[in-house]
């Protein structure tokens, strides 16, 4: 893994978001009281597998889960693989737990913070999925080290995810498009690109859910691109 240099636009130490939004409403409030420390991950230790759901099986790992929309969607489709989602902002995790407990899922672990933080303790080689699905683009240069999409983080996807396992990754923006672009161009020992032609990264996957970021970026008239990468042998 690339060592973290002090001053490195290209490493990323911490999740850059926001916390909090709008009051939530009381059943909102009700959720957070009593279903996230339910589901919420530990405070200590690696999370595994045996560690979260107490047997073997794969694990996925979303960064900035947003509403959850996409997350809920893919642990309903998968109900014997594992999923871990951090988002920092508590309106977020709030419509997460709505959509958890309305599907009764109970193969999903949360952490509200930082993404970073819990992905460091997961064990190397361990997980099937990554996903990072329209997140913050910091469109300023200045701002250009606070994106997900460097090659710190990246670095850290690449250790997690097993052979074969798959990294994820939309935006509708264009600046952090060309940027992602780089960044994956300077980690093609580590992925293999999953595209043949355009419509590859122009149309969605199966098996893909629209999220509501997605959603507002087309009624904005913003083209969407998806991006599927597979981690190679280490």
């Amino acid at each position: 893994m690339t060592a973290n240099k002090i001053g490195d636009p290209t490493t990323l130490n911490r999740l850059y978001g926001r916390s909090k939004g709008k009051k939530l409403r009381s059943e909102q409030n009700d959720l957070v009281d009593n279903l996230l420390p339910q589901i919420s991950v530990p405070d200590e230790g690696p999370l595994g597998s045996r560690e979260l759901f107490g047997d073997d099986r794969a694990m996925h790992f979303e960064i900035g889960f947003g509403g959850g929309e996409h997350m809920a969607f893919r642990a309903d489709l998968l109900p014997d693989h594992g999923f871990i989602g951090c988002e920092p902002f508590l309106n977020g995790v709030a419509q997460a737990l709505s959509h958890i407990r309305e599907g009764g899922l109970h193969n999903v672990r949360l952490h509200m913070g930082d993404a970073l933080e819990m992905l460091r303790r997961v064990p190397d080689g361990s997980l099937s999925f990554v996903y990072l699905l329209h997140p913050d683009p910091w469109p300023k240069a200045r701002h250009v080290k606070r994106r997900m999409m460097n090659d710190g983080p990246v670095d850290l996807i690449a250790a997690k995810l097993k052979p074969g396992g798959e990294f994820r990754f939309g935006t509708d923006h264009p600046i952090y498009v060309r940027h992602a672009l780089m960044i994956m161009q300077r980690h093609r020992q580590q992925f293999d690109w999953l595209c043949n032609n355009a419509s590859d990264f122009q149309n969605r996957p199966g098996g893909w859910p629209e999220t509501r970021y997605e959603a507002k970026a087309r009624r904005l008239g913003h083209e969407v691109w998806y991006f599927r990468y597979r981690r190679k042998e280490a």
